[in-house]
């Protein structure tokens, strides 16, 4: 199937919580919300549908057994593929998102591993921390920000 909608995609979410925040996030903006295997996690975990409160039911659902099955089924255009990272070479605000713009993010405690890193350098970002008390944002709050930035610019 080829992705015309936009996505975040997390790269195997450990914890129920974020999941169930950036769900409801995606609910907020009309964008899929793609899982890729394996989760810390059920995803029937009451805490989950908690975070996601009464808006779980209405996410936009993918799942995908891991990073090829997600390419293969998904098949979004690389030029759309956009890799969240703490030492991304570039920062959210530089570039011109596209409509189907697929926001991918890693683990909590380890982010993307190398080969899904590798040959993306160019749409491996950063959201930049102005404090030097703080490396890094909760992943539902930086997945936030990140999504209502890539979506104002790919739908002005």
């Amino acid at each position: 199937m080829t992705a015309q909608r936009p996505a975040i995609v997390l790269f195997q979410p450990e914890i129920p919580g974020n999941t169930g925040t950036i769900g409801r996030t995606c609910v907020a903006l009309d964008i899929d919300l793609c899982l890729i295997r394996p989760y810390g996690f059920a995803l029937t975990d009451k805490t989950v549908r908690r975070a996601g409160l009464d808006y779980w039911q209405h996410v936009s659902l993918f799942e995908y057994d891991d990073w090829d099955d997600f390419l293969a089924k998904r098949a979004p255009r690389p030029d759309a593929i956009f890799l969240l990272e703490e030492f991304g070479g570039r920062t959210v605000y530089e570039p011109d998102y596209p409509p189907d713009v697929h926001l991918v993010f890693g683990r909590e405690t380890s982010g993307l591993p190398p080969e899904v890193l590798a040959g993306r350098e160019g749409n491996t970002l950063r959201l930049p921390m102005r404090s030097r008390h703080i490396r890094s944002l909760n992943l539902a709050n930086a997945a936030t920000a990140v999504a209502y930035q890539a979506l104002r610019v790919a739908l002005s």
